[in-house]
């Protein structure tokens, strides 16, 4: 990685972050965890009986990744949908209190906000159920998402596409998105689908999972990955592929470049939501100046951070610096 990026190169790009907007298009989601321990097993059913000592709501899905572009001092505007409903005015709450604007989100009174809910003890959870509705959205939501992402991609550096299969994302709003992006960095979290949602992208980050099940090539080795980073560049046009790979770190697939970055993770407690900091770390450093090869770095260094943290977690620029400084040396 030293051949990548210099610790005083990756100082210069974090401290333009606070210079750099993106706009974030994609699913909102409000994240529940219910945190407590487990002493005993229910004589009702053979289920454990947790008990409950803390409560904390959190931005999850497209607001995670507004959430970490503002920790780590970026500018941020969101385009969604939420429901007219008591999580929708918390979802509302949650990103006023980052800093960042809910103007761009569409209220819709026939649709839930989607919340997820977590019960976690011991540092594991025993349970996740999801309150949502994946339909996707009546033409008039639709047309005001579509006033409101025209207007916010005008002054965005990267605009992010977070799909998490809610229903709000297609191939006709990425179609639009591509359109408005007027040739700016269009960066995608995506969901396994069929052909063509994200043509026109400049980016996705798949996990090797996703990879796999979206190219139709069972990832089991390098030549397989690099196989697959193929099919995906040439079915969307894409400039580059970004898969992460769990313990393994990451891989950048750019024209005729292909750039392995191992894994930084020292511990791994909560694998919640490090994909939504990945993308928001690769597109705000882009937006700071950065190339793709060092914004996946930075971005690695980040995703390494984040999983080490219980719950959906962010990262901070002292955080990023500091992880930086361990990995490039000091100098």
């Amino acid at each position: 990685m030293k051949n990548y990026l210099t610790l005083r190169r990756a100082k210069s790009i974090i401290k333009g972050f606070n210079n750099s907007k993106v706009l974030v298009i994609g699913d909102m989601i409000v994240d529940h965890f219910i945190w407590g321990s487990v002493r005993r097993i229910s004589p009702e059913a053979p289920v454990p009986v947790v008990d409950v000592t803390e409560e904390t709501i959190m931005l999850g899905g497209a607001g995670n990744v507004g959430a970490n572009i503002r920790s780590l001092d970026g500018r941020c505007s969101v385009v969604s949908v939420a429901g007219r409903d008591e999580d929708g005015e918390k979802l509302n709450e949650l990103l006023s209190d980052i800093g960042i604007k809910s103007d761009g989100i569409v209220t819709d009174k026939d649709r839930p906000t989607t919340i997820k809910t977590r019960i976690v003890a011991h540092h594991q959870q025993v349970v996740r159920f999801d309150r949502e509705m994946r339909s996707d959205p009546k033409n008039g939501i639709i047309k005001k998402i579509e006033e409101n992402i025209k207007k916010a991609a005008r002054s965005a550096d990267v605009i992010v596409i977070s799909d998490y299969a809610k229903g709000l994302i297609s191939s006709s709003l990425v179609e639009f998105i591509v359109k408005e992006a007027k040739k700016k960095p269009v960066f995608v979290d995506p969901r396994v689908e069929g052909e063509g949602l994200y043509k026109g992208a400049t980016l996705i980050t798949p996990n090797s999972s996703e990879a796999s099940l979206s190219s139709g090539v069972d990832i089991k080795d390098e030549k397989s990955l690099k196989e697959a980073a193929r099919e995906l560049r040439k079915r969307y046009d894409l400039s580059a592929v970004l898969i992460t790979r769990g313990e393994h770190g990451m891989s950048l697939f750019e024209d005729k470049r292909v750039t392995n970055i191992p894994t930084v993770a020292r511990e791994v407690f909560d694998v919640s939501g490090a994909g939504d900091t990945v993308i928001g770390v690769m597109a705000l450093s882009v937006a700071a100046g950065a190339s793709m090869r060092e914004a996946a770095v930075l971005a690695n260094f980040a995703g390494g951070i984040v999983v080490g943290k219980l719950g959906t977690a962010t990262v901070t620029p002292v955080e990023l610096i500091e992880a930086a400084a361990n990995r490039l040396g000091r100098k």
